[in-house]
């Protein structure tokens, strides 16, 4: 069996899941556990024993016996030059979104990924939700014909929102309907995307002190005439553990197909704590030998990828497009007007001159 050295830079919500994900994938030879924080780190060293464990990630890049790095650190404005060193250093890497924070930064991990021949993939987790799946699947197999358009709907736990706002000032566009442009793009290829409107809602964050939109509602056109709606936000009154809510439709000439993926499938109803949704996270959860959600796959592909050195289902350039996408939704819902692409950091300046 092909095994690789695996090294996990962040130990956190996401990154715990990577590891944990890791111990039980038989390709991996040992794991290598980067974490800045000392008692989760000795939490880590603990229940899975890796290889080495350090609160220095540049120890992670520096091992030459590491061929994989997997990068789940925070705040999100040190993926760049986490990502950049692992891609200089010739490792494959597995980032989660966003690629970076500009454009500029994007495009620069890109190149180095294609110059140096090593994979390079972002987490957009949610290609791994078999539902979304089954939506790609009704596509590519004709069941719905021709696309025409498409709705999501994702709304998270104010909880989630406010962490996830205070450590990095980026919208819902950003953090939650990336995912769903991803989809919704990776659905609709070959076509790309050239105009985006958007509009923000600012109702609940900005009382309670948080300088971030409530939710984004955006729409865009596609070269071919499709057009589709995505709407994201993070104020859903708290819920067990970080509830998730999602709805999508995919309409074509042939037919519709209209997913639920609110996690209301599994109610927990105790004396102590009422009414709750196990499972509900967008990420997933273990539970018990099984997972439930898209995240645990999801690193299990990264992990075959590279140990058989197959292609990676999410590319670099799918992602840099994704985030296109959500900075014109961001530029868009600021100046009240669409936005055309494509766009990079001059085109950027000359918008916003």
């Amino acid at each position: 069996m092909e095994q690789i050295e695996l090294g996990v830079i962040g130990a956190g919500w996401c990154g715990g899941i990577r590891i944990e994900a890791a111990a039980r994938n038989p390709q991996v030879a040992s794991m290598h556990i980067a974490e800045t924080r000392s008692e989760r780190l000795q939490e880590m060293k603990d229940r899975y024993a890796p290889a080495t464990a350090t609160d220095t990630y540049q120890e992670i890049i520096e091992n030459p016996n590491i061929s994989s790095v997997i990068i789940s650190a925070t705040p999100e404005d040190v993926h760049y030059p986490m990502a950049r060193a692992a891609l200089l250093a010739g490792k494959h890497v597995f980032l989660e979104k966003p690629i970076a924070i500009t454009l500029a930064e994007a495009d620069d991990l890109v190149a180095l990924s294609k110059q140096n021949d090593v994979k390079f993939t972002i987490g957009y987790s949610q290609r791994f939700n078999y539902k979304y799946a089954y939506i790609r699947e009704s596509l590519l197999n004709g069941t719905l014909g021709d696309p025409v358009s498409a709705l999501v709907s994702r709304h998270i736990t104010r909880g989630l929102g406010n962490k996830i706002s205070g450590r990095t000032k980026l919208s819902p566009a950003a953090m939650e309907a990336t995912h769903d442009l991803d989809f919704v793009l990776w659905c609709l290829e070959p076509a790309r995307p050239v105009k985006v409107y958007a509009q923000n809602v600012y109702r609940y964050m900005r009382g309670k002190g948080v300088d971030a939109p409530d939710c984004t509602w955006i729409i865009v056109t596609m070269d071919n005439g499709i057009s589709f709606t995505i709407g994201a936000g993070w104020i859903l009154p708290l819920g067990y553990p970080n509830y998730s809510s999602t709805t999508l439709e995919m309409v074509g000439t042939k037919g519709a197909l209209m997913v639920d993926d609110s996690h209301k499938d599994v109610v927990l109803n105790t004396e102590d704590n009422g009414i709750q949704f196990p499972m509900s996270s967008m990420p997933g959860e273990f539970v018990g030998h099984a997972y439930a959600g898209p995240m645990a796959p999801e690193t299990n592909h990264f992990i075959d990828a590279c140990a058989r050195d197959k292609p990676v289902l999410v590319t670099a350039d799918q992602a840099r497009q994704v985030m296109e996408v959500y900075i014109a939704a961001d530029l868009s819902a600021e100046r009240g007007e669409p936005v055309h692409l494509p766009l990079n950091d001059a085109s950027l300046s000359s918008i916003m001159a």
